[in-house]
C-alpha cells in the first residue's frame, strides 16, 4: 500500500511540475517573432520590402506584349488559333471579362500597388538616414502600377497608404479616372522632390524617371502645358541623350545606356516554369516573341507570338536605320545567314527584333521564360516625342516641337535631309507617326491610338465606346458583390 501511495505521489509531482513548466512555456514572451504587422524595424527591412515592390515590375512583360498585340503593329501569332486564347481574343478585339491574361494584368499590377503601399503604411515606424529616398521610390513604383491599371481598366479602387484587404472589394468603390491620375500625380511629385538625379544602384529610379512618368501621365490627360514643362526639365537636365547608334539600344551592351530613363531589369539567374510565369526573373515576353524552330546565328528560338505586320514594316521610309533593327525580316535574314526556321499561326515573315531571345544566356529553367533582355520602359526618344506632342497639341511652341521631333529623325537617318517642317495638325500627324516608328515593339502603340482618338480607324474590330478600356476580370466583379460595375460594352 505504501509503495502504491509513493508511486501516486511521484506521478502527481511529475504532473504538477509538467503543468508548471507548460504554463511557464505558454506564458513566456517569444524570443523572436515577426509578421507583416511587426516588421519595418530597421533600414534593412525597408530595403527588403522595396526590393519586393521592384520585383513585380518583371511581370509587366505581359503588359508590353499585349500592348502590341492589341494594336495595329502586330498579329498574335503563336502555334495555332487556340494557342493562348486570351492573346488571340485581344488581337481580334473579341475579348471578354473571362480572360486569364487580362486577369494577370489586374492581379499583378495590384500586387505591385500593395507591395509599395505596404512600405508607405509603415513609413513612420522607424527613422534612419536616407529613408526619404526609399519612400520616394515606393511612391514612384505605386504610381507606375496605378498608371498601368488606369490605362488598361479605367476606374480602379484606391486605398491611399494602406494595403488592400479581403472585403475591401465590397466596400471601396472604383475611383474615377480623374482621382486615379490625381493620386499618380501626387506620388510622382513627391518622388521628383526626393529622388536624386543618379540612382544609388543600376535599375533603381531617378528624379528623371519620375519626371518622365509624370509627363506621360499629364499627356494621357491632355494636360499639355504641365506635360511640356516637366518633360523639358528632363531634356534640359543634360543627363540623357540619344544613343548615337540605334542598332545598339536593344542589344545586351545597350542596356541602361545613355538614352535609358527607366529600365526594367531582367536576368537569367533564376529559372521559372509555366506554372508561375510571374516568378521568372527573365523577360517572358522575349521567348514568346522568338522565332519558331529557329536554327542559326545570333538568336534563340521561341513561340512566334506578336509578329509584326507588313504594313508596320512598310511604314518606315527608305533610309530609316530603325526598320531592320526593330523588325527582323526572317526571309532576308535566312537568305543572308543560312538560318532555318518554322512558321507558326498568322506567320507574316517578320519578328520583333528588339525583344528576340539572344544567344549566350544561361537558359536556366525553361529557356523561353528566363531571357535576360531588359525592358526599356522609358527611353529618351520617348521623352523627346512626348515633349514635341505636348508643345504642338497644346499650341505652345511648334518650332521647339519640330526640333525635338527632328532630333529623333536625325538619329534615324544619319542626316538632316529628312527634317519635318510642318505645323499645327499636320505636325501632330508627323509626331504620332514618328512615335509608331521609334517605339514599335515596345508596347505603347495601342494606348497612343486610344488616347488620341485614332484607334477605331487603325485597329480592325475596335468598337468606339467599348475597346478604349479592357474589362475588369469577371471574378473581381463577382467578388465585389455589386459594388463595382463592369466597363461599358462588356
Amino acid at each position: 500500500m505504501k509503495s502504491f501511495l509513493q508511486k501516486i505521489g511521484i506521478v502527481l509531482l511529475v504532473l504538477t511540475l509538467s503543468t508548471a513548466c507548460e504554463k511557464e512555456f505558454i506564458d513566456r514572451a517569444p524570443v523572436y517573432s515577426i509578421d507583416s504587422e511587426n516588421y519595418f524595424n530597421s533600414e534593412d527591412d525597408y530595403n527588403n520590402a522595396l526590393i519586393a515592390a521592384y520585383d513585380i515590375l518583371q511581370s509587366t512583360y505581359v503588359n508590353v506584349l499585349l500592348g502590341e498585340i492589341a494594336s495595329d503593329n502586330t498579329l498574335c501569332g503563336g502555334e495555332s488559333a487556340t494557342d493562348v486564347v486570351g492573346f488571340q481574343q485581344i488581337d481580334d478585339m473579341i475579348h471578354t471579362p473571362v480572360n486569364s491574361n487580362l486577369r494577370d494584368v489586374w492581379n499583378w499590377m495590384f500586387a505591385g500597388v500593395n507591395r509599395a503601399s505596404y512600405i508607405l503604411e509603415f513609413q513612420d515606424k522607424t527613422d534612419f538616414p536616407g529613408k526619404a529616398q526609399i519612400l520616394a521610390e515606393a511612391r514612384f513604383l505605386r504610381a507606375y502600377y496605378h498608371f498601368e491599371l488606369v490605362k488598361w481598366f479605367g476606374p480602379i479602387p484606391l486605398k491611399g497608404d494602406e494595403r488592400f484587404a479581403i472585403g475591401d472589394e465590397t466596400r471601396i468603390p472604383r475611383a474615377p479616372v480623374s482621382e486615379v491620375y490625381a493620386a499618380i500625380e501626387e506620388d510622382l511629385l513627391f518622388a521628383v522632390e526626393n529622388l536624386a538625379a543618379a540612382a544609388p544602384q543600376t535599375g533603381r529610379v531617378t528624379k528623371g524617371a519620375a519626371q518622365a512618368l509624370l509627363g506621360k501621365a499629364y499627356l494621357y490627360q491632355d494636360k499639355f502645358a504641365e506635360a511640356a514643362t516637366v518633360l523639358q526639365e528632363v531634356i534640359n537636365s543634360g543627363i540623357y541623350e540619344l544613343e548615337p547608334d540605334y542598332s545598339v539600344i536593344f542589344e545586351p551592351q545597350g542596356e541602361n545606356g545613355v538614352g535609358s530613363v527607366f529600365e526594367v531589369q531582367y536576368s537569367d539567374a533564376e529559372g521559372a516554369g509555366f506554372g508561375c510565369l510571374q516568378c521568372s526573373e527573365g523577360n517572358v515576353a522575349v521567348g514568346f516573341n522568338g522565332i519558331r524552330n529557329y536554327v542559326g546565328p545570333e538568336f534563340d528560338s521561341g513561340f512566334s507570338f506578336n509578329v509584326p505586320v507588313q504594313e508596320a514594316y512598310d511604314a518606315f521610309e527608305p533610309g530609316d536605320s530603325r526598320r531592320d533593327n526593330a523588325i527582323l525580316n526572317i526571309n532576308a535574314w535566312a537568305e543572308e545567314t543560312g538560318a532555318t526556321f518554322g512558321t507558326g499561326y498568322e506567320h507574316t515573315g517578320f519578328f520583333n527584333r528588339k525583344y528576340l531571345p539572344r544567344k549566350g544566356d544561361s537558359n536556366i529553367g525553361d529557356q523561353n521564360l528566363t531571357n535576360p533582355n531588359n525592358y526599356r520602359a522609358i527611353r529618351y526618344a520617348d521623352v523627346l516625342l512626348m515633349a514635341a506632342e505636348a508643345l504642338n497639341r497644346g499650341n505652345i511652341d511648334d518650332e521647339l516641337a519640330r526640333e525635338y521631333l527632328n532630333r529623333v529623325r536625325r538619329r534615324a537617318f544619319g542626316d538632316m535631309d529628312h527634317e519635318i517642317s510642318a505645323s499645327g495638325g499636320a505636325l501632330t500627324d508627323f509626331i504620332l507617326a514618328e512615335r509608331r516608328l521609334e517605339l514599335v515593339g515596345e508596347g505603347h502603340r495601342f494606348f497612343d491610338l486610344v488616347r488620341t482618338g485614332r484607334a477605331a480607324e487603325a485597329i480592325e474590330g475596335f468598337q468606339e465606346g467599348k475597346h478604349e478600356l479592357f474589362p475588369v476580370p469577371f471574378e473581381e466583379i463577382q467578388f465585389s458583390n455589386g459594388n463595382w460595375v463592369q466597363n461599358p460594352g462588356y
